[in-house]
């Protein structure tokens, strides 16, 4: 990997902004820059840059794309500030920093020890540039998908009457991990809280957290209200599994359905409208569409389908204008696919198309797949049947 030819395409745009440096702090774009994600700061300017490593950094030096050289040892933010400040040339001295993810705390700290700057927000900025996917990226997304499809043998392995939610969570989990899982999964939301994903089953379908915005399952306690319960799996149930993984850095996103013994009529013929709305959205997404397009041919082959009262709908009135989004270094991040969100998809990003249906008397049931966008026509990432699977 040409390490440099990220940060060469961040300082490009630069100039654009009038900036006279950035200083990156968040992990995830200090590993996609440099290649490590012992905690560092990245010191961007016009035609250089430094990763000021603050702890680490014999892992450090073992682990960048970037050239060694371009690593110094420094534990002191008003150092790295001199050094900036001593590089600077004449004229107005503007700062890009990620305001979205520096607390107040750190933001004080940063304009304590860079005296004299006008800071500029650009929390966007390496968004942007990962939403496109290089050919490496995929491949590590493959192996995330890998593990993720272990994770589903765990399932037909493991699920019968009795179990309980937590039991097959963990299977699932142990499934994972054993597969190469890293144990973690990145959201950037401050204060963000969830078990090591959504599992749930039977009545706990229709509980919704407020934690996040799925078929989340109800957690252990309220003090983490999300995820797998001690409740007993009945026969008939159905069963939701929506546990992420992370394999060298990239996350993997997919949710499927199950049911313990045979499923009924009415629920599969549920599944299978929510199977079409997906296959309908794969073949519709292709580079240019904007994310809002996608959203609205998703509703309108749900009212053709008879679904629109069930689709995206979380029971009480309450309904969800998101069908999907972008996956990698962060388990969501941009493009969102969304009544809300215009910008265009593009040739090499890869989405989580993120879909279910919820029938406040049959029952609800889920679909998510990872689709890499391409030129020639989609390809889905994850590995598992997309089928409702009788256990």
């Amino acid at each position: 990997m040409d390490g440099m030819k990220r940060i060469r395409d961040l300082q490009a745009g630069m100039a654009d902004r009038n900036l006279s440096a950035l200083l990156i702090g968040y992990s995830r774009n200090i590993l996609y820059y440099t290649g490590t994600a012992q905690p560092s700061w990245l010191a961007v300017l016009p035609d250089d840059c430094t990763l000021y490593v603050r702890s680490g950094l014999d892992f450090a030096r073992n682990d960048v794309f970037i050239p060694r050289e371009k690593l110094r040892e420094e534990r002191r933010l008003e150092r790295i500030g001199e050094a900036l400040s001593a590089r600077m040339r004449g004229g107005d001295r503007r700062l890009g920093v990620e305001m979205d993810i520096l607390t107040a705390e750190q933001f004080r700290q940063v304009g304590k020890c860079f005296p004299g700057f006008e800071f500029v927000d650009v929390s966007s900025v390496p968004l942007d540039q990962r939403k496109k996917k290089e050919p490496a990226e995929i491949e590590k997304i493959r192996k995330a998908c890998g593990a993720i499809h272990a994770g589903h043998e765990a399932v037909l392995a493991t699920l019968r009457e009795g179990i309980t939610e937590l039991e097959l969570a963990a299977a699932v989990e142990n499934a994972h991990r054993l597969a190469g899982h890293e144990g973690i999964f990145f959201i950037r939301q401050p204060d963000f809280f969830m078990s090591r994903g959504p599992i749930s089953s039977g009545p706990n379908l229709f509980r919704i957290s407020g934690v996040v915005y799925t078929i989340t399952g109800v957690g252990l306690s309220p003090s983490v209200p999300a995820g797998p319960s001690r409740r007993k799996i009945e026969a008939g149930d159905i069963v939701i599994v929506d546990i992420p993984t992370l394999v060298d850095g990239y996350h993997a996103d997919q949710t499927r359905t199950y049911c313990l013994g045979k499923a009924g009529k009415e629920i599969r013929s549920l599944y299978d409208d929510l199977r079409s709305i997906a296959d309908h959205l794969i073949a519709a997404i292709r580079p240019g569409i904007a994310g809002t397009e996608v959203y609205r041919i998703a509703v309108e082959k749900a009212g053709e389908l008879g679904r629109r009262e069930t689709f995206q709908h979380f029971g009480g009135g309450k309904i969800s204008r998101i069908i999907g989004h972008g996956i990698g270094l962060e388990l969501n991040e941009p493009p969102i696919l969304s009544g809300y969100d215009s910008s265009p998809l593009e040739e090499g990003q890869v989405v989580a198309l993120d879909l279910h249906m919820l029938d406040e008397k049959l029952g609800v049931v889920k679909l998510e797949d990872m689709i890499h966008i391409r030129a020639e026509g989609n390809e889905i990432l994850t590995p598992t049947p997309r089928i409702l699977f009788e256990v």
